[in-house]
């Protein structure tokens, strides 16, 4: 049962659309082949196509979907395309094909992480994740009989990351490609690091607890052995097992040779660049149109749909759309596109996304049906307002970068501090980390992005600015920053920044709410950076104790309204336990830190004339 939770949840997660249709419908129209398609190393790659059975009367499109989650069910057992949209694409007639990536279940070759492309390849040793697509386009238009010559690449998450190696492959026969929630930087904002922080619950719990790093000698269908630790209090757990070294004493237990080369760069150093796929965005050919999708409150790979999306419309040459929803990741390709959380959106935006954009897009380079200029250049859903837009560009063009000012009290403004030396202070403990959520929690939670943040307003080790109620509503759209003024009494230290929107006292959606919203202060944005990195992430470098220094980072873009009525608040600490792994707040490796190394730091946070911390707000015109 896990390889189905695997390709479903992790691979496209994909959950039944508002019609289901009749397991036998697809049984009888369609059939599934298993077959090993050769690389130019002469590696084999396992892949099951799923074929229209008219296909020796009339020619259909090829639509690929490669993932390191096993394209399982092995044999003559079939996905449960009803249970999945994928199905849409069964109705339409599509010839769809998955494969295990090299080195995955039952294809052969090694599996390397977010395998570096390569630009120039000079023989046929020289594989990577887009040869390795190209081979596999070019085997199929000639070997799987009626197909129309058009081939399309689609995947969240991981699956993401190939789409976009799918792009850089190059073939003329791929028309179209929909990387979604791709990974793209694991050390600036996707999934491993954010600014140069460890996203340690996500990254111990995928590539220890879960498996995902296990060895794999030889061709299996078997998932890797899950690691179990008995408790179903992760923020206990992960406190009690310690400094980052015992994690690492674990990993290396288990046999996940891929976490010691993640402590082998701890630095944005030649490794990490080297795995940044955005570089080569100018590779994808002009006749290779792109669709990339991503959720606002994707918790793995906002970033990486963001800064592909940039890095395309920079880089390439070819017709580049954005779609950016309200979403957990991969949350798009669900049912349950109602809400997240407490936080209602109004309709079934995740069935709308797939019938006005993704199944048009598709249908349009791939059958010539409909027309390109049926989606916007940046599809954006404005969460506060809950209301679609169409825009020409993203970010919009018609945004106002406004300063807003923390003032001593906990007031913000958006006129600058005239007072001098000025600051609030808080004391961050390692050994009593501001957890990321309230609550018990075994796994770490998809809806903390949107969380209620009362649980942190009364730390003493949080600070929480207001503004006044605003008296018109205020939309913002783009990338927020944070431009923060400190002193630390250590030589290290992260900052975390989230923006918020407090809900009046008699809000509520409507008389059936199980959750009281009144007061309810949603999170809107928040991340954090490790203080080190405030200058350079390859070059770190130590606070000054009692120095006053400069922290600036941006983080995701945003596309909220806050209403007329609401607050804008923003609340700042140094821990966020244990999504990111925790800081000893000395200037010290911390992948070998030990467990007596982990100091208090007395924080200063400025807000004077001279040295006045703000956030900058994109505000929407």
């Amino acid at each position: 049962m896990r390889k189905y939770l695997y390709l479903i949840f992790l691979f496209f997660p994909l959950l039944s659309s508002a019609q289901s249709i009749d397991s036998a419908w697809i049984v009888n129209h369609y059939v599934k082949k298993e077959l090993y398609v050769p690389m130019r190393d002469k590696a084999m790659l396992f892949t099951s196509v799923y074929m229209p059975k008219d296909s020796t009367e009339k020619t259909h499109p090829i639509l690929i979907l490669r993932t390191p989650y096993s394209c399982a069910p092995y044999g003559k057992e079939w996905i449960p395309f009803w249970k999945v949209y994928v199905k849409d694409y069964l109705k339409e007639g599509y010839i769809v094909v998955f494969q295990d990536v090299r080195g995955r279940y039952m294809s052969e070759g090694e599996f390397v992480n977010i395998r570096p492309f390569i630009p120039n390849k000079k023989t046929n040793k020289d594989v990577d994740e887009a040869s390795d697509t190209y081979d596999t386009i070019d085997w199929l238009i000639k070997n799987i009989p009626g197909n129309n010559g058009k081939v399309g690449a689609l995947g969240t998450s991981y699956g993401g990351f190939y789409t976009t190696m799918a792009g850089l492959s190059g073939h003329k026969a791929l028309k179209a490609i929909s990387p979604q929630a791709p990974v793209t930087d694991w050390f600036m904002g996707d999934d491993i690091h954010h600014n140069g922080a460890f996203m340690l619950m996500d990254m111990f719990g995928f590539f220890v607890r879960s498996g995902f790093g296990y060895p794999r000698p030889k061709p299996t269908s078997v998932d890797a052995p899950a690691l179990t630790d008995g408790t179903d209090d992760a923020y206990g757990y992960y406190l009690t097992t310690g400094a980052f070294p015992n994690f690492t004493r674990i990993a290396n237990d288990r046999g996940i040779a891929f976490w010691n080369d993640l402590v082998a760069h701890p630095n944005y150093d030649s490794w990490w660049v080297a795995r940044n796929d955005r570089s080569y965005a100018d590779r994808i050919p002009a006749g290779t149109a792109s669709l990339v999708v991503g959720g606002l409150f994707d918790a793995e790979d906002c970033f990486g749909a963001l800064n592909l999306y940039k890095a395309i419309e920079t880089k390439a040459k070819n017709n580049n759309k954005l779609v950016f929803g309200p979403w957990r990741h991969g949350q798009w390709g669900s049912s349950m596109g109602y809400s997240l959380g407490n936080i209602q959106f109004g309709s079934n935006t995740s069935e709308w996304y797939v019938d006005n954009i993704e199944l048009p897009f598709f249908n349009y380079y791939l059958k010539g049906i409909g027309s390109a200029d049926s989606i916007a250049e940046a599809t954006v859903f404005f969460t506060g307002e809950n209301k679609w837009h169409k825009l020409k560009q993203w970010p919009p063009e018609d945004i106002k970068l406004t300063n807003l000012y923390l003032y001593k009290g906990g007031k913000l403004s958006f006129t600058q501090p005239q007072v001098s030396n000025n600051y609030e202070e808080y004391t961050s403990d390692p050994v009593k980390p501001v957890p990321y959520t309230d609550g018990i929690h075994k796994n770490r939670t998809a809806e903390y992005m949107d969380d209620d943040q009362r649980f942190t307003s009364t730390r003493t080790d949080v600070l929480t600015f207001e503004t006044d109620t605003l008296t018109k509503d205020m939309t913002l759209a783009g990338p927020l920053s944070a431009d923060l003024m400190v002193s630390l009494s250590t030589t290290d230290a992260d900052f975390v920044v989230k923006l918020i929107d407090v809900f009046p006292d008699n809000f509520k959606y409507s008389d059936t709410d199980k959750y009281i919203m009144n007061g309810y202060q949603m999170l809107v944005r928040g991340d954090i950076i490790r203080g080190r990195y405030r200058n350079s992430f390859s070059k770190p470098e130590a606070f000054v104790p009692g120095k006053v220094t400069e922290v600036k980072y941006t983080l995701n873009d945003i596309a909220h309204t806050f209403k007329k009525g609401h607050r804008i608040m923003v609340q700042i600490q140094s821990s966020w336990f244990p999504i990111a792994d925790r800081n000893p707040q000395q200037f010290i490796d911390i992948y070998h830190a030990r467990d007596t190394d982990f100091i208090k730091s007395n924080i200063r946070v400025y807000m004077s004339a001279g040295a006045g911390s703000k956030i900058v707000l994109p505000v929407m015109q």
